[in-house]
Formats: C-alpha cells, structure tokens, sequence
C-alpha cells in the first residue's frame, strides 16, 4: 500500500510573488492533482503579530533578522494567499489565525485543506502540524512553495527528521534568486529526502 502522503504549500503569500512566477504553475498542478484524488493539502501563512513587529528587540528571531519592514503582518495585503490559489481553500476563516493554529482546527477532524498559521521558517516549530500529520496518519510529505532554502527546506528536513518520507519538488519552488534556489535543493537532496520535479512527482503518486 501507497503511504499515505499530505502535499506541504509553504508560504505562497503575496509578500513572495515574484519569487513564484515559474513555480506557481507547477504548485497549481500538485493542488490539482491533490484535490482530486482528496489527499490532505495543508497551506501554511508566515505572519507576524503586532507585537513581535513593534517591540524592540523583537521577541522573534525572524524579526529580528528582517527587521520589521522585512517582516509579513498577519492580516496585511502581503500576508494573503496568492489569488491563483485561494480557489483550493473553500473557507477562510474570518480573521487572520493565531500562530500555532489551524483552519479548520483538528479537533474539527480529518478536514482538509488546512491553513496554518506560522511565524518561523520551520512549520513544524510553534504550530500544530505535527498533530495534523500524526491524527491523518501521514507517512509522506511533499514541500513546495517559497523559500526554497529557508522555509520550504527547513520544513522539509524537520519533517525528515520526524521520520516522513519527504519529497522536496525543485520545479514548484522559488527564491530570491538560481543560486539560492538550488543550493538549497542541493543541500536538502545530498542528506535529506528525495528531490523531484512536478512531472515525476506527480508519476511517483500515481497520477
């Protein structure tokens, strides 16, 4: 029997548009694909509170780092999900949701897809992803999205080491620029999971 695999959408907020431009339609086929052979899709939305934004120093590493004209406001313009993929979530809640938290929750059962809320490159870190995946009964992962080496492969090493099978797909992921994009893939392919495109991802999961 197949594992049962959950597709990983990190972070396709506005705020990284121009990152996406070639991934976006490779990202746009996994959903596809996911939905509809109704195999769990979970979107996450990096977003910071107004807390972590105007406190000096920031509790937030990230912020930190980014300062907080770096920094994606939970609830802002820059914070929505792109518009090509809002079609794939149904519902939205009616207010940004609060990191560490999901949308539906998972005491709402085996809802998907889900929105989870996150304010650190790795998803599986202040959030309740490893639940989702631990109550679905996932086995696999599948990562796309943006940034290719920071929270697209954060995520997925974090996954790997929780024990998933995790597949990191190069074609439906973007970055700042080539050399960041494909150092992290090189970087997560050498002692990590599986790196693939779309086309032999998707051929893998039976599609």
């Amino acid at each position: 029997m197949a594992p049962r695999t959950a597709l990983l959408v990190i972070d396709m907020q506005v705020f990284f548009e121009s990152m996406t431009t070639s991934a976006l339609p490779n990202i746009i086929q996994l959903c596809n694909h996911f939905s509809k052979t109704s195999t769990p899709i979970i979107f996450t939305q990096h977003g910071h509170s107004k807390a972590e934004l105007i406190a000096s120093p920031s509790a937030n590493q990230l912020v930190r780092k980014w300062g907080a004209s770096g920094s994606i406001a939970a609830g802002s313009a820059d914070w929505e999900l792109t518009d090509d993929l809002r079609r794939f979530v149904p519902k939205f809640p009616s207010q940004p949701v609060e990191v560490g938290e999901s949308f539906p929750p998972v005491e709402d059962g085996d809802k998907f897809p889900k929105l989870l809320a996150k304010n650190t490159y790795d998803a599986f870190i202040n959030t309740n992803l490893a639940k989702i995946l631990e109550t679905s009964k996932i086995e696999r992962v599948v990562v796309c999205g943006v940034m290719t080496d920071c929270c697209c492969d954060t995520t997925a090493r974090s996954a790997f080491n929780r024990g998933y099978e995790t597949w990191l797909v190069s074609d439906a992921c973007g970055s700042a620029n080539k050399r960041q994009h494909e150092a992290g893939l090189r970087g997560f392919g050498f002692a990590f999971g599986e790196v693939l495109t779309t086309s032999d991802a998707i051929r893998q999961l039976g599609g």
